[in-house]
């Protein structure tokens, strides 16, 4: 490309988003007309920006937010009474039958209150369990990449914690590294790149590279690989250089690669 590469990028989305002064307008208008490349790159950017606007919306309730918090609180609950709690079956039922002669109505409404937590919590699982169903359904849509799209952007925001779940993780690789359409891969390294703490996300990130193809996918993955101090890619950097098939801009980005990870 005539331009660089990060410089480039950075630019159309600024022009896709019509933020660009008259002169830089005109400027990137020319290089899409002459340069198929940055055309090609121009086009894949407008869809990704636009299943992102939508994937804005995919955001969890209120109400499922206040219910995740009290479930993480209940079982923190849990965990600390049962390293307490000695008292055996028979012996808790008698004085839970002394209790309520006492005090009556109050104990009747604390185990009400109890019991309808814990209704709550059981929905709450399972409201979660749907929910994840349901992304990795939609990232499974073989008749869609704008579906797909969706189900990796719901992937992202679904797992609140740094450890993210397994099955998660395995179907975002899986999509990196086998979906047809290169904006669903590049969506799918942008939320990899969420758990890079990971061992086995790391790995998988640095084994990716080989299997990319797309110009785009691969400056993409050395980028995150330099940014994550990675230095087991520096060897897939190197077989890169060495393929005649790469494109000079990838070749540049991985010679870049190599120098900050020296």
């Amino acid at each position: 490309m005539n331009m660089d590469q990060e410089k480039l990028s950075g630019m159309i989305i600024d022009y896709i988003d019509g933020k660009l002064n008259e002169a830089d307008k005109q400027l990137i208008e020319q290089e899409l007309v002459k340069n198929a490349e940055a055309y090609k790159l121009y086009e894949q950017l407008k869809e990704l920006i636009q299943v992102m606007d939508q994937s804005k919306k995919i955001e969890p309730s209120e109400k499922l937010k206040q219910k995740f918090d009290a479930f993480l609180q209940a079982e923190i609950d849990l965990e600390q009474k049962s390293k307490t709690v000695f008292f055996t079956p028979a012996w808790y039922r008698a004085a839970a039958a002394v209790a309520l002669l006492v005090v009556g109505g109050g104990v009747g409404y604390w185990i009400s209150q109890q019991n309808q937590q814990h209704a709550e919590l059981l929905a709450l699982q399972k409201e979660m369990k749907e929910t994840r169903r349901l992304v990795l359904a939609q990232m499974n849509n073989d008749q869609s990449a704008s579906q797909r799209m969706l189900g990796v952007m719901a992937a992202y925001e679904s797992v609140q914690t740094d450890r993210p779940d397994d099955e998660i993780v395995d179907a975002l690789v899986t999509t990196m590294n086998t979906d047809g359409n290169s904006n669903v891969r590049l969506a799918a390294i942008e939320a990899l790149s969420k758990f890079t703490e990971e061992e086995k996300v790391r790995k998988a990130l640095v084994q990716s590279l080989s299997a990319q193809k797309d110009p785009v996918v691969q400056i993409a993955l050395i980028q995150l690989l330099v940014q994550m101090k990675e230095k087991e890619a520096v060897k897939s950097f190197e077989r890169i250089i060495d393929d005649e098939q790469s494109l000079p801009a990838v070749k540049d980005e991985a010679h870049a690669g190599i120098f900050k990870l020296s």
